[in-house]
């Protein structure tokens, strides 16, 4: 039976490890899913980007994601980015690449 504790505690410590080494920076601008390209001229909810970000969010239920150019990517986290809406940030977490979403460990702003 002891065996058995010891043979299931590595596995868990092998998976955790995993896990922990999945998590990559990626940084890019934080917007809004209805805007994802971070093209807000159509939208004009606001007279700046980081404007009509937080009303897309605010009042049409969209998701803060960050784009880099290329991808928009969705955040795990909706609190943290708000106030980066606009900026282009850094962005440390897990990308789960089904769903496109970062499971977001920090946030800061790019230079």
């Amino acid at each position: 039976m002891k065996r058995y504790r010891v043979l299931i505690f590595s596995l868990l410590a092998v998976a955790a490890s995993c896990v922990a080494s999945g998590k990559e920076t990626y940084i890019g601008l934080i917007t809004d899913d209805m805007c994802a390209k971070a093209d807000h001229s159509q939208m004009r909810m606001g007279p700046t980007d980081a404007e009509c970000t937080r009303a897309c969010v605010s009042f049409h239920n969209a998701t803060y994601v960050l784009y880099d150019g290329k991808t928009a990517y969705y955040l795990s986290d909706q609190q943290k980015p708000e106030k980066f809406a606009g900026q282009k940030v850094r962005v440390t977490g897990t990308l789960d690449t089904k769903t496109k979403t970062i499971l977001v460990d920090s946030i800061a702003a790019a230079k």
